[in-house]
Protein backbone atom coordinates (compact mmCIF):
# COMPACT_ATOMS: atom_id res chain seq x y z
CA UNK A 1 0.00 0.00 0.00
CA UNK A 2 1.57 3.31 -1.08
CA UNK A 3 2.16 5.97 1.58
CA UNK A 4 1.12 9.51 0.86
CA UNK A 5 3.17 12.53 1.88
CA UNK A 6 2.12 14.96 4.67
CA UNK A 7 -0.73 17.11 3.40
CA UNK A 8 0.24 19.97 5.80
CA UNK A 9 -2.10 22.03 7.99
CA UNK A 10 -2.81 21.17 11.57
CA UNK A 11 -5.78 21.18 13.87
CA UNK A 12 -5.75 23.46 16.89
CA UNK A 13 -4.81 22.05 20.24
CA UNK A 14 -8.09 21.15 21.74
CA UNK A 15 -9.30 22.61 24.96
CA UNK A 16 -8.04 22.00 28.44
CA UNK A 17 -4.49 20.90 27.66
CA UNK A 18 -5.28 17.81 25.65
CA UNK A 19 -5.80 16.85 21.97
CA UNK A 20 -9.05 15.22 20.98
CA UNK A 21 -8.79 11.85 19.25
CA UNK A 22 -10.16 11.30 15.77
CA UNK A 23 -13.00 9.26 17.24
CA UNK A 24 -13.92 12.12 19.60
CA UNK A 25 -13.84 14.67 16.77
CA UNK A 26 -16.13 12.53 14.65
CA UNK A 27 -18.69 12.35 17.46
CA UNK A 28 -20.28 15.61 16.43
CA UNK A 29 -20.21 14.85 12.67
CA UNK A 30 -22.92 13.04 10.69
CA UNK A 31 -20.86 9.98 9.72
CA UNK A 32 -23.19 8.71 7.00
CA UNK A 33 -23.28 12.03 5.12
CA UNK A 34 -19.49 12.49 5.50
CA UNK A 35 -18.88 8.98 4.13
CA UNK A 36 -21.23 9.57 1.20
CA UNK A 37 -19.49 12.87 0.33
CA UNK A 38 -16.02 11.30 0.49
CA UNK A 39 -17.11 8.41 -1.76
CA UNK A 40 -18.24 10.93 -4.38
CA UNK A 41 -14.96 12.86 -4.16
CA UNK A 42 -12.77 9.75 -4.29
CA UNK A 43 -14.98 7.82 -6.71
CA UNK A 44 -14.64 4.54 -4.95
CA UNK A 45 -14.37 2.64 -1.67
CA UNK A 46 -12.51 4.23 1.20
CA UNK A 47 -11.98 3.97 4.88
CA UNK A 48 -10.93 6.28 7.71
CA UNK A 49 -8.87 4.70 10.52
CA UNK A 50 -7.26 6.01 13.72
CA UNK A 51 -3.60 5.59 14.61
CA UNK A 52 -4.32 2.05 15.84
CA UNK A 53 -5.88 1.11 12.50
CA UNK A 54 -9.35 0.89 14.01
CA UNK A 55 -11.88 1.59 11.28
CA UNK A 56 -14.01 4.66 12.02
CA UNK A 57 -15.64 5.20 8.59
CA UNK A 58 -15.94 3.05 5.48
CA UNK A 59 -14.93 -0.55 4.96
CA UNK A 60 -12.18 -2.67 3.40
CA UNK A 61 -10.24 -1.12 0.50
CA UNK A 62 -8.06 -2.79 -2.17
CA UNK A 63 -4.45 -3.49 -1.36
CA UNK A 64 -3.34 -0.89 -3.94
CA UNK A 65 -5.16 1.91 -2.08
CA UNK A 66 -3.17 4.93 -1.07
CA UNK A 67 -2.99 6.29 2.49
CA UNK A 68 -2.73 9.89 3.56
CA UNK A 69 -2.26 11.11 7.14
CA UNK A 70 -4.85 13.21 8.97
CA UNK A 71 -2.82 15.35 11.40
CA UNK A 72 -3.57 17.23 14.56
CA UNK A 73 -1.23 19.78 16.19
CA UNK A 74 1.83 17.52 16.40
CA UNK A 75 0.73 13.97 16.19
CA UNK A 76 -1.30 12.14 13.53
CA UNK A 77 -4.95 11.69 14.25
CA UNK A 78 -5.49 8.88 11.74
CA UNK A 79 -5.36 7.96 8.08
CA UNK A 80 -7.60 8.21 5.01
CA UNK A 81 -7.27 5.28 2.61
CA UNK A 82 -8.78 5.04 -0.89
CA UNK A 83 -8.09 3.75 -4.42
CA UNK A 84 -7.84 7.28 -5.87
CA UNK A 85 -5.28 9.68 -7.27
CA UNK A 86 -2.92 11.39 -4.89
CA UNK A 87 -4.40 14.82 -5.65
CA UNK A 88 -7.92 13.61 -5.01
CA UNK A 89 -6.84 11.91 -1.79
CA UNK A 90 -5.01 15.09 -0.62
CA UNK A 91 -8.04 17.22 -1.43
CA UNK A 92 -10.32 14.85 0.50
CA UNK A 93 -7.88 14.90 3.45
CA UNK A 94 -7.82 18.71 3.48
CA UNK A 95 -11.62 18.82 3.35
CA UNK A 96 -11.76 16.31 6.22
CA UNK A 97 -9.29 18.39 8.26
CA UNK A 98 -11.45 21.49 7.72
CA UNK A 99 -14.50 19.57 8.87
CA UNK A 100 -12.62 18.26 11.89
CA UNK A 101 -11.32 21.75 12.71
CA UNK A 102 -14.91 23.03 12.75
CA UNK A 103 -15.91 20.08 14.90
CA UNK A 104 -13.00 20.87 17.24
CA UNK A 105 -14.07 24.49 17.60
CA UNK A 106 -17.63 23.40 18.28
CA UNK A 107 -16.40 20.86 20.79
CA UNK A 108 -14.18 23.45 22.45
CA UNK A 109 -17.05 25.96 22.65
CA UNK A 110 -19.32 23.26 24.01
CA UNK A 111 -16.72 22.25 26.63
CA UNK A 112 -16.17 25.88 27.60
CA UNK A 113 -19.91 26.38 27.94
CA UNK A 114 -20.25 23.21 30.00
CA UNK A 115 -17.31 24.26 32.14
CA UNK A 116 -18.87 27.68 32.72
CA UNK A 117 -22.21 26.09 33.55
CA UNK A 118 -20.46 23.59 35.84
CA UNK A 119 -18.57 26.38 37.57
CA UNK A 120 -21.82 28.28 38.09
CA UNK A 121 -23.40 25.11 39.44
CA UNK A 122 -20.43 24.53 41.76
CA UNK A 123 -20.69 28.10 42.99
CA UNK A 124 -24.42 27.64 43.60
CA UNK A 125 -23.67 24.35 45.33
CA UNK A 126 -21.08 26.07 47.56
CA UNK A 127 -23.59 28.76 48.46
CA UNK A 128 -26.25 26.12 49.07
CA UNK A 129 -23.87 24.19 51.34
CA UNK A 130 -23.06 27.42 53.19
CA UNK A 131 -26.78 28.11 53.65
CA UNK A 132 -27.35 24.57 54.85
CA UNK A 133 -24.47 24.89 57.32
CA UNK A 134 -25.91 28.19 58.54
CA UNK A 135 -29.36 26.61 58.86
CA UNK A 136 -27.86 23.65 60.76
CA UNK A 137 -26.15 26.05 63.17
CA UNK A 138 -29.43 27.92 63.60
CA UNK A 139 -31.28 24.68 64.27
CA UNK A 140 -28.62 23.58 66.76
CA UNK A 141 -28.86 26.96 68.49
CA UNK A 142 -32.66 26.72 68.53
CA UNK A 143 -32.50 23.19 69.96
CA UNK A 144 -30.02 24.35 72.60
CA UNK A 145 -32.25 27.26 73.56
CA UNK A 146 -35.28 24.97 73.70
CA UNK A 147 -33.37 22.56 75.92
CA UNK A 148 -32.29 25.40 78.20
CA UNK A 149 -35.85 26.72 78.41
CA UNK A 150 -37.20 23.21 79.07
CA UNK A 151 -34.53 22.69 81.74
CA UNK A 152 -35.40 25.98 83.43
CA UNK A 153 -39.11 25.17 83.30
CA UNK A 154 -38.38 21.74 84.80
CA UNK A 155 -36.25 23.31 87.53
CA UNK A 156 -39.00 25.79 88.39
CA UNK A 157 -41.61 23.02 88.35
CA UNK A 158 -39.48 20.82 90.61
CA UNK A 159 -38.89 23.71 93.00
CA UNK A 160 -42.64 24.44 93.08
CA UNK A 161 -43.47 20.81 93.82
CA UNK A 162 -40.77 20.61 96.49
CA UNK A 163 -42.18 23.77 98.07
CA UNK A 164 -45.65 22.22 97.97
CA UNK A 165 -44.28 19.06 99.55
CA UNK A 166 -42.35 21.00 102.21
CA UNK A 167 -45.40 23.04 103.14
CA UNK A 168 -47.51 19.89 103.27
CA UNK A 169 -45.00 18.12 105.53
CA UNK A 170 -44.73 21.22 107.69
CA UNK A 171 -48.51 21.31 108.07
CA UNK A 172 -48.58 17.60 108.96
CA UNK A 173 -45.75 18.15 111.42
CA UNK A 174 -47.52 21.03 113.13
CA UNK A 175 -50.72 18.99 113.30
CA UNK A 176 -48.84 16.00 114.70
CA UNK A 177 -47.09 18.16 117.29
CA UNK A 178 -50.41 19.66 118.39
CA UNK A 179 -52.14 16.26 118.53
CA UNK A 180 -49.22 14.73 120.42
CA UNK A 181 -49.20 17.55 122.96
CA UNK A 182 -52.95 17.39 123.51
CA UNK A 183 -53.15 13.61 123.70
CA UNK A 184 -49.93 12.60 125.45
CA UNK A 185 -50.76 14.20 128.81
CA UNK A 186 -54.29 12.79 129.27
CA UNK A 187 -53.35 9.42 127.79
CA UNK A 188 -50.42 9.29 130.19
CA UNK A 189 -52.48 9.60 133.36
CA UNK A 190 -55.19 7.37 131.86
CA UNK A 191 -52.62 4.62 131.35
CA UNK A 192 -51.20 5.20 134.83
CA UNK A 193 -54.66 5.09 136.42
CA UNK A 194 -55.59 1.93 134.55
CA UNK A 195 -52.38 0.25 135.67
CA UNK A 196 -53.13 1.26 139.26
CA UNK A 197 -56.70 0.00 138.93
CA UNK A 198 -55.42 -3.38 137.76
CA UNK A 199 -53.26 -3.50 140.86
CA UNK A 200 -56.28 -2.79 143.05
CA UNK A 201 -58.20 -5.56 141.30
CA UNK A 202 -55.39 -7.94 142.14
CA UNK A 203 -55.82 -7.05 145.84
CA UNK A 204 -59.59 -7.60 145.56
CA UNK A 205 -58.85 -11.00 144.07
CA UNK A 206 -56.82 -11.84 147.16
CA UNK A 207 -59.68 -10.69 149.37
CA UNK A 208 -62.06 -12.96 147.40
CA UNK A 209 -59.81 -15.94 148.02
CA UNK A 210 -59.71 -15.17 151.74
CA UNK A 211 -63.49 -14.76 151.85
CA UNK A 212 -63.97 -18.15 150.17
CA UNK A 213 -62.66 -19.81 153.33
CA UNK A 214 -65.64 -18.50 155.32
CA UNK A 215 -68.60 -20.06 153.56
CA UNK A 216 -70.99 -19.29 156.45
CA UNK A 217 -70.06 -15.65 156.65
CA UNK A 218 -72.91 -13.22 155.77
CA UNK A 219 -70.37 -11.23 153.69
CA UNK A 220 -69.61 -14.35 151.69
CA UNK A 221 -73.33 -14.84 151.08
CA UNK A 222 -73.70 -11.29 149.81
CA UNK A 223 -70.57 -11.69 147.63
CA UNK A 224 -71.95 -14.86 146.07
CA UNK A 225 -75.44 -13.46 145.54
CA UNK A 226 -74.00 -10.44 143.74
CA UNK A 227 -71.81 -12.77 141.64
CA UNK A 228 -68.84 -10.57 142.46
CA UNK A 229 -66.36 -13.29 141.42
CA UNK A 230 -67.58 -12.92 137.83
CA UNK A 231 -67.67 -9.11 138.14
CA UNK A 232 -64.10 -9.09 139.46
CA UNK A 233 -62.87 -11.31 136.64
CA UNK A 234 -64.74 -9.40 133.93
CA UNK A 235 -63.69 -6.05 135.41
CA UNK A 236 -60.04 -7.13 135.21
CA UNK A 237 -60.51 -8.08 131.56
CA UNK A 238 -62.16 -4.74 130.82
CA UNK A 239 -59.39 -2.84 132.54
CA UNK A 240 -56.70 -4.78 130.65
CA UNK A 241 -58.46 -4.10 127.32
CA UNK A 242 -58.71 -0.40 128.18
CA UNK A 243 -55.02 -0.31 129.10
CA UNK A 244 -54.12 -2.00 125.78
CA UNK A 245 -56.22 0.61 123.95
CA UNK A 246 -54.49 3.45 125.76
CA UNK A 247 -51.10 1.99 124.86
CA UNK A 248 -52.20 1.71 121.24
CA UNK A 249 -53.21 5.38 121.25
CA UNK A 250 -49.78 6.22 122.66
CA UNK A 251 -48.12 4.16 119.92
CA UNK A 252 -50.21 5.83 117.16
CA UNK A 253 -49.25 9.27 118.44
CA UNK A 254 -45.60 8.23 118.46
CA UNK A 255 -45.92 6.86 114.90
CA UNK A 256 -47.61 10.05 113.77
CA UNK A 257 -44.76 12.11 115.20
CA UNK A 258 -42.27 9.75 113.58
CA UNK A 259 -44.12 9.94 110.27
CA UNK A 260 -43.92 13.73 110.22
CA UNK A 261 -40.46 13.79 111.90
CA UNK A 262 -41.21 17.03 113.67
CA UNK A 263 -38.40 16.42 116.16
CA UNK A 264 -35.66 15.27 113.74
CA UNK A 265 -33.33 16.92 111.23
CA UNK A 266 -34.21 16.64 107.55
CA UNK A 267 -31.32 14.27 106.72
CA UNK A 268 -30.44 11.75 109.40
CA UNK A 269 -29.79 8.01 109.82
CA UNK A 270 -33.03 6.04 109.75
CA UNK A 271 -34.31 2.49 109.52
CA UNK A 272 -36.46 2.19 106.38
CA UNK A 273 -38.35 -0.72 107.93
CA UNK A 274 -39.34 1.48 110.89
CA UNK A 275 -40.51 4.20 108.51
CA UNK A 276 -42.72 1.64 106.75
CA UNK A 277 -44.10 0.29 110.03
CA UNK A 278 -44.94 3.83 111.14
CA UNK A 279 -46.73 4.54 107.87
CA UNK A 280 -48.72 1.31 108.19
CA UNK A 281 -49.75 2.22 111.74
CA UNK A 282 -50.81 5.71 110.72
CA UNK A 283 -52.75 4.23 107.78
CA UNK A 284 -54.45 1.56 109.84
CA UNK A 285 -57.77 3.38 109.48
CA UNK A 286 -57.55 2.99 105.68
CA UNK A 287 -56.46 -0.67 105.65
CA UNK A 288 -58.04 -2.36 108.67
CA UNK A 289 -60.94 -4.54 107.61
CA UNK A 290 -60.53 -3.54 103.94
CA UNK A 291 -57.10 -4.74 102.84
CA UNK A 292 -54.90 -7.59 104.02
CA UNK A 293 -51.57 -5.91 104.72
CA UNK A 294 -48.59 -8.27 104.53
CA UNK A 295 -45.16 -7.02 105.66
CA UNK A 296 -42.07 -8.94 104.52
CA UNK A 297 -39.35 -6.72 105.93
CA UNK A 298 -35.82 -8.05 105.78
CA UNK A 299 -33.09 -6.63 108.05
CA UNK A 300 -31.69 -3.46 106.46
CA UNK A 301 -28.69 -1.21 107.11
CA UNK A 302 -29.27 2.30 108.39
CA UNK A 303 -29.82 4.82 105.57
CA UNK A 304 -28.97 8.53 105.59
CA UNK A 305 -32.22 10.01 104.34
CA UNK A 306 -35.08 12.43 104.83
CA UNK A 307 -37.30 10.06 106.79
CA UNK A 308 -40.35 12.32 106.62
CA UNK A 309 -40.13 12.62 102.84
CA UNK A 310 -39.66 8.86 102.40
CA UNK A 311 -42.59 8.28 104.73
CA UNK A 312 -44.69 10.46 102.43
CA UNK A 313 -43.57 8.33 99.45
CA UNK A 314 -44.63 5.08 101.10
CA UNK A 315 -47.86 6.64 102.36
CA UNK A 316 -48.79 7.85 98.86
CA UNK A 317 -48.05 4.45 97.31
CA UNK A 318 -50.00 2.64 100.04
CA UNK A 319 -52.98 5.00 99.72
CA UNK A 320 -53.04 4.63 95.92
CA UNK A 321 -53.04 0.84 96.24
CA UNK A 322 -55.86 0.87 98.81
CA UNK A 323 -57.95 3.20 96.65
CA UNK A 324 -57.30 1.06 93.55
CA UNK A 325 -58.67 -2.02 95.39
CA UNK A 326 -61.70 -0.20 96.82
CA UNK A 327 -64.62 -2.63 97.24
CA UNK A 328 -62.56 -5.59 95.99
CA UNK A 329 -62.97 -8.83 97.98
CA UNK A 330 -59.74 -10.45 99.24
CA UNK A 331 -57.79 -7.24 98.59
CA UNK A 332 -54.15 -7.74 99.50
CA UNK A 333 -51.13 -5.43 99.67
CA UNK A 334 -47.64 -6.86 100.18
CA UNK A 335 -44.80 -4.58 101.27
CA UNK A 336 -41.36 -6.19 101.08
CA UNK A 337 -37.86 -4.87 101.67
CA UNK A 338 -34.43 -6.29 100.98
CA UNK A 339 -30.83 -5.20 100.42
CA UNK A 340 -29.55 -5.63 96.86
CA UNK A 341 -26.87 -4.14 94.61
CA UNK A 342 -25.46 -1.81 97.25
CA UNK A 343 -28.90 -0.41 97.87
CA UNK A 344 -32.27 -0.93 99.49
CA UNK A 345 -35.27 -2.20 97.53
CA UNK A 346 -38.84 -1.54 98.67
CA UNK A 347 -41.64 -3.26 96.73
CA UNK A 348 -45.36 -2.58 97.18
CA UNK A 349 -47.47 -5.11 95.25
CA UNK A 350 -51.27 -5.25 95.23
CA UNK A 351 -53.72 -7.65 93.59
CA UNK A 352 -55.95 -4.90 92.26
CA UNK A 353 -57.24 -4.31 88.72
CA UNK A 354 -53.95 -2.97 87.36
CA UNK A 355 -53.27 0.29 85.53
CA UNK A 356 -54.83 0.72 82.05
CA UNK A 357 -52.31 0.79 79.20
CA UNK A 358 -53.46 4.23 78.02
CA UNK A 359 -52.95 5.67 81.51
CA UNK A 360 -49.63 4.01 82.42
CA UNK A 361 -47.30 6.38 80.48
CA UNK A 362 -48.71 9.43 82.29
CA UNK A 363 -48.98 8.32 85.92
CA UNK A 364 -45.84 10.23 86.95
CA UNK A 365 -46.82 13.43 85.08
CA UNK A 366 -47.60 16.45 87.28
CA UNK A 367 -51.29 17.12 87.84
CA UNK A 368 -52.40 13.97 86.02
CA UNK A 369 -55.12 12.12 87.89
CA UNK A 370 -57.93 9.70 87.09
CA UNK A 371 -59.91 10.76 90.16
CA UNK A 372 -62.94 13.01 90.06
CA UNK A 373 -62.46 16.76 90.19
CA UNK A 374 -61.57 17.81 93.71
CA UNK A 375 -60.60 14.28 94.77
CA UNK A 376 -56.90 14.55 94.01
CA UNK A 377 -54.17 17.00 92.93
CA UNK A 378 -52.36 14.63 90.57
CA UNK A 379 -49.09 15.30 92.39
CA UNK A 380 -48.84 12.15 94.54
CA UNK A 381 -46.67 10.04 92.25
CA UNK A 382 -44.84 13.12 90.97
CA UNK A 383 -43.80 13.96 94.52
CA UNK A 384 -42.78 10.33 95.03
CA UNK A 385 -40.55 10.55 91.97
CA UNK A 386 -39.00 13.84 93.10
CA UNK A 387 -38.26 12.51 96.59
CA UNK A 388 -36.75 9.25 95.31
CA UNK A 389 -34.62 11.11 92.74
CA UNK A 390 -33.48 13.50 95.49
CA UNK A 391 -32.14 10.40 97.28
CA UNK A 392 -30.38 9.40 94.00
CA UNK A 393 -32.74 6.45 93.67
CA UNK A 394 -35.31 5.32 91.13
CA UNK A 395 -38.94 4.26 91.14
CA UNK A 396 -40.43 1.81 88.63
CA UNK A 397 -43.83 0.23 88.06
CA UNK A 398 -45.02 -3.08 86.64
CA UNK A 399 -48.68 -3.75 86.04
CA UNK A 400 -50.97 -6.21 84.31
CA UNK A 401 -54.67 -5.84 83.68
CA UNK A 402 -56.61 -7.81 86.27
CA UNK A 403 -53.44 -9.03 88.01
CA UNK A 404 -52.35 -6.08 90.12
CA UNK A 405 -49.60 -3.47 90.20
CA UNK A 406 -46.16 -3.40 91.81
CA UNK A 407 -44.18 -0.23 92.54
CA UNK A 408 -40.49 -0.70 93.28
CA UNK A 409 -38.32 1.93 94.97
CA UNK A 410 -34.53 1.56 94.88
CA UNK A 411 -32.46 3.70 97.29
CA UNK A 412 -28.66 3.45 96.96
CA UNK A 413 -26.47 3.08 100.02
CA UNK A 414 -23.41 5.34 100.39
CA UNK A 415 -20.12 3.85 99.20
Amino acid sequence: MASGRDLGGSLIEWCFDRDLTLSELLTGVDGDRLLAALKVLLAGPLRLVDTTDQVLLGSEVPAAARRVVIKGELEPLGYLEALATEDALRAAAQLLELILRGAARYQMASDLHLEAVSEDYRELQRRHDALQASEARYRALTATLEQQVASQVQTIDNARRQLYQSEKLAAVGQLAAGVAHEINNPIGFISSNLSSALGYLTKLGGFSESLAAHETSPLRTVWREADLDYVLKDFAALMQESLDGARRVTRIVADLKGFSRVDNAAIAPADVNEIIRGVCNVSRGQTEGRVELVLELAPLPVLECNAAALGQVFYNLLSNAVQAMEGQPAARLRIATLQREQGIVIALADNGPGIPAEVLPRIFDPFFTTKDVGQGTGLGLTVCTDVVHAHKGRITVQTRQGAGTEFTVYLPLPD
